[in-house]
């Protein structure tokens, strides 16, 4: 066994580990903390798969902003839970839990070992079409060439999601901002903190969506990180989150769609097919349209993040 594989298989026990200990967690807090944990070793999995982009997507989204999420739930339950005796379950509650979790997992393993030899596959029909694109990076000429509808309604789904959470204020706060005012006198540690990492995270995130057209990256894991150099200057307290109101923060939130959807009805016009670009102009339109859309990730998660309005809008 070679020293790769080795670890390999140290990484599968620890990525099992962590997981149970997730589930038999005592308390909220503590099994979000190893959720947060797992998704980073999963992270590691797909690096170890050669799946650069899903392990940036994973780290940045599993367990960065729905860490986040989380942890802030369990923060706010954390003072309902008791440290009262709880009524244990009864021998035929954990026969039945044990059964069904046994069956699904059975269920999975027969998924995953009864797939064909060859899996049904367009891969190489994409492979073959790639340089039509410009793109080297064959994830992003998936998402934005080949299943370009379907990427844009996920942003839509990002946008909703911002709504629907914005509907959750009061009446009196709707349009007002979330969270509490910014400090006078941010907690030194986090501000120091704050003020180091986020210059070095912008250009991070900028350096990955640019290089996500031939390399490993995009406009997703780009705006995922631009969007938790945000989160961080917020927790930190040096700035505060803006109105729900705010001109800007509406344009930027349907930016991305807006510009992807208009993109896909030129290109009806002048390219033949809906969401088709013209011979040439293929990539200079995708990186466009990718700004875009990190523009509207980069606002949206941290929206999401900060919660419904909180306080009365200012006049």
């Amino acid at each position: 066994m070679s020293v790769l594989q080795a670890l390999d298989v140290g990484l599968a026990f620890l990525v099992f580990a962590v997981a149970a200990w997730t589930v038999f967690a005592p308390g909220a807090f503590a099994a979000t903390v190893g959720y947060v944990v797992y998704g980073l070793l999963l992270s590691l999995v797909w690096i170890r798969l050669f799946a650069v982009d899903v392990a940036l997507t994973e780290a940045a989204i599993g367990s960065g902003v729905t860490g986040v999420l989380l942890i802030g739930a369990a923060a706010r339950l954390r003072g309902a839970e008791t440290t009262e005796a709880k009524e244990p379950l009864t021998g035929l509650a954990r026969l039945f839990a044990a059964c069904l979790c046994l069956l699904v997992a059975a269920a999975l393993a027969a998924v995953v070992l009864l797939l064909p030899d060859q899996g049904p596959t367009l891969a190489p029909q994409s492979m073959e079409r790639l340089p039509e694109t410009g793109l080297g990076n064959p994830v992003t000429a998936v998402l934005i060439a080949f299943r370009s509808f379907d990427t844009m309604l996920e942003k839509v789904v990002l946008v909703l999601a911002v709504v629907g959470v914005w509907s959750l204020a009061a009446d009196r706060y709707w349009g007002g901002a979330p969270g509490e005012a910014r400090a006078e006198r941010p907690e030194p540690t986090l501000a120091f903190f704050a003020q180091m990492l986020a210059p070095i995270g912008i250009l991070v995130g900028v350096h990955v969506f640019w290089v996500g057209a031939d390399e490993p990256g995009g406009a997703f894991q780009g705006g995922a990180i631009l969007a938790a150099m945000w989160m961080i200057v917020m927790m930190a307290r040096l700035t505060e989150a803006p109105q729900a109101s705010a001109f800007w923060l509406r344009l930027a939130l349907i930016a991305g769609p807006a510009v992807f959807l208009a993109a896909g009805v030129t290109g009806a016009v002048v390219a033949g097919g809906f969401f088709a670009y013209p011979p040439g102009l293929a990539k200079p339109l995708i990186l466009f349209i990718e700004t875009f859309m990190t523009f509207t990730i980069a606002v949206t998660l941290p929206m999401l993040v900060a919660g419904p309005p909180r306080r009365e809008p200012r006049r």
